[in-house]
């Protein structure tokens, strides 16, 4: 039963690519208010940097082929991207949609792999630390580089919201001053775990095949 063993994990790689591009889209209602203020970003940083770790590790022990991680992230980029551009055709602004950078941590997660010699315990370990360290780093640098996000989010709302869910000004520095070494550390610490449940995915889906 190879074949089902194979179109199962195709089909499941699918689901966790769009509901990884669905959680991006829902985590703090940052990406369409493109509101990526402190606890926003945190929140962002989190889900993201997780999400991105069980997929891709799930994906890269499924093919055993370093790059698969930077592939899944790059699926997952052409996703939101193309969620970018209908929006943009509905005539909100190019800022309007921001699209995450999960490549590079991706590549990171690559990196490692290949570098361990396809260990999966390492890629799990330091290639989830990496992932969570390094997602918030390069998704702020991102954010520099687009136009004042609560002008974006007070000019343009969410048509499909209610008014009282409009975006409200958050109280920059009133909890913390530094979202992107909250974002790192938790998203280090949480990484790994969700890694290892990635990687257990692979092996419970192997198992449930084979009975």
């Amino acid at each position: 039963m190879v074949w089902l063993r194979r179109t199962t994990h195709y089909l499941f790689i699918v689901v966790v690519a769009v509901n990884s591009t669905l959680l991006t889209i829902n985590a703090g209602d940052y990406i369409f208010y493109t509101d990526w203020m402190w606890t926003s970003f945190v929140v962002f940083s989190i889900s993201q940097s997780t999400m991105l770790a069980v997929g891709a590790i799930y994906y890269k022990l499924f093919t055993g082929v370093p790059g698969t991680a930077t592939y899944y992230a790059t699926i997952m980029t052409i996703y939101t991207w193309v969620a970018k551009g209908a929006w943009f055709g509905l005539g909100y602004p190019y800022d309007f949609v921001t699209v995450p950078v999960w490549i590079p941590s991706a590549m990171l997660l690559d990196l490692t792999y290949w570098a361990t010699r396809r260990n999966k315990h390492a890629a799990i370990i330091i290639g989830g630390t990496l992932v969570g360290l390094s997602l918030p780093i390069f998704n702020m640098i991102n954010l520099l580089l687009i136009r004042d996000p609560l002008e974006m989010a007070f000019k343009y709302p969410r048509p499909t919201l209610p008014p009282y869910m409009t975006p409200i000004e958050p109280q920059v520095g009133k909890f913390y001053n530094s979202p992107v070494a909250l974002g790192s550390g938790a998203g280090a610490v949480l990484s790994v775990p969700i890694a290892a449940l990635g990687a257990k995915l692979n092996t419970w889906t192997y198992r449930w095949m084979a009975a």
